[in-house]
């Protein structure tokens, strides 16, 4: 992988706007950029290449789904061997309904951001998916009201 210290402006320039459009072309994002369209196609291979663009995602309106309920659960164990972390990790990301499972340091050991169907899809999925796993000791859950995409770490810095 290419440490970000070797990125020029031109690479930060091209990740800030596939972070804001992954969708755009190539055509117009060489256009937005000034650039050759054969050297921004080459770029983002080479980015690609690099490890340092993993992906492109398609957001998705989970309430027209069918999924207009979203939480966070908060997960702490009471065993935390390596094997009973990893085994717990692998299972949670892997369920449906979960959209991120993240391990965290302090109290409570993993986050998951949820969507489900209603009230009582979220309290099933917290007793079939979670508490249902013997290392779990406790959950803590928090219905999101609403979600914004943050700026990035690549946004200009705002004028304060």
């Amino acid at each position: 992988m290419q440490p970000a210290g070797n990125l020029d402006h031109v690479d930060r320039q091209l990740l800030s706007a596939l972070s804001a459009d992954a969708d755009v072309t190539n055509k117009s994002l060489a256009a937005r950029l000034g650039l050759a369209e054969s050297t921004c196609a080459y770029r983002v291979r080479a980015l690609r290449e690099a490890g340092i663009i993993t992906g492109t995602r398609v957001q998705l309106d989970l309430a027209l789904l069918g999924y207009p309920l979203q939480a966070i659960i908060m997960v702490r164990l009471g065993s935390h061997t390596m094997a009973n972390v990893n085994q717990l990790y692998d299972s949670l990301a892997a369920t449906p309904g979960v959209i991120q499972a993240f391990h965290v340091a302090g109290a409570d050991d993993f986050y998951l951001h949820v969507a489900v169907e209603n009230a009582e899809a979220l309290r099933d999925f917290v007793l079939q998916h979670v508490t249902s796993h013997r290392v779990v000791r406790q959950t803590e859950t928090h219905l999101v009201f609403e979600v914004r995409g943050g700026a990035g770490v690549l946004a200009a810095p705002s004028d304060r």
